[in-house]
């Protein structure tokens, strides 16, 4: 029977090399991902030999609960059937979710017809080459190297960048507080729900492993952003902020922070839209080397 429980800090130490194992690429799979969302998913953990296994209870209009496909080593079948009969045991439908076309097709071969899969757009993961996002080389970006070519001729000598860390986070969080009175944090359900996350990340910067940067501008600072090693090639930012009327900051933040934090994995995982259209043209734009295709699943 397994012993699921609420995930806490202290959980750190044996979840990380369980996903080490399974080196999987997709967003979920981090320890700062799933104790930022904790409360928000209602996520609970458990592990099974040499897996580590999440369960999600969040259910609204467009959640159910569900389990992440598990990630470790051995033999996962074993391990899909614990879940099954956890499932049961809840009186739940047996859902998974965040499953991969890898993940799907080693489901598909030990369970013939058993599952039904569901294409989750809103959830498919934006992975960049971190080498493309720092030179922003070829004519695809070339509106990106615009942005900043305008940013620092404009600001030349009157901007910044720096790493985040004791002594200056506190100035990233009250351009945060700036940042979520400007754009409607309180009357927006999705940027609430990310402000959530975000209060989580500062108040457990170091104790997640998170490393960050920050723009400043006269001073002051306009962009952040957080993110922290996902796999063994990729790097996962989860939190990106700047002022939208500032000309070139989003670009410039992206770029900068890549290049003093990301330049030694092959790929950067920018997460996904969350089926915002603005973000999602965001997103496109910067032109992804892989779109991160997830899918849900049910018992048929």
């Amino acid at each position: 029977m397994l012993d699921f429980k609420r995930i806490e800090l202290s959980d750190k130490t044996w979840i990380e090399p369980l996903l080490a194992m399974g080196d999987q690429r997709g967003s979920e799979y981090t320890f700062s991902n799933n104790f930022i969302y904790r409360k928000l998913y209602g996520i609970e953990i458990a592990r099974v030999d040499q897996y580590y296994v999440v369960h999600s209870s969040r259910q609204d209009e467009t959640h159910r609960p569900s389990y992440l496909f598990p990630s470790g080593s051995g033999d996962i079948k074993p391990i899909i059937e614990e879940l099954r009969r956890d499932a049961d045991r809840r009186g739940e439908l047996f859902r998974m979710h965040a499953i991969t076309k890898e993940n799907r097709a080693l489901l598909e071969m030990l369970y013939p017809d058993t599952f039904e899969f569901t294409e989750v757009r809103d959830s498919f993961d934006y992975i960049y080459e971190s080498k493309a996002l720092i030179t922003l080389a070829g004519k695809k970006l070339h509106s990106k190297r615009n942005f900043i070519n305008r940013f620092q001729t404009e600001h030349e000598g009157a901007w910044s960048y720096e790493a985040i860390t004791g002594d200056n986070i506190d100035e990233c969080w009250k351009m945060n507080v700036r940042w979520c009175e400007e754009y409607g944090c309180g009357d927006d359900p999705d940027l609430a729900e990310e402000a959530c996350a975000v209060r989580n990340c500062f108040n457990n910067f170091q104790a997640l492993g998170l490393s960050g940067g920050l723009l400043k501008l006269d001073g002051e600072v306009i962009a952040f952003t957080m993110g922290r090693p996902l796999n063994s090639d990729t790097f996962i930012v989860h939190i990106e902020k700047a002022f939208h009327e500032i000309a070139g900051a989003y670009p410039m933040i992206n770029q900068q922070f890549v290049s003093h934090n990301c330049e030694d994995f092959q790929y950067v995982n920018r997460e996904d839209d969350v089926g915002d259209e603005g973000l999602r043209k965001a997103k496109l734009s910067y032109k992804p080397a892989i779109l991160l295709e997830k899918f849900s699943l049910t018992e048929k």
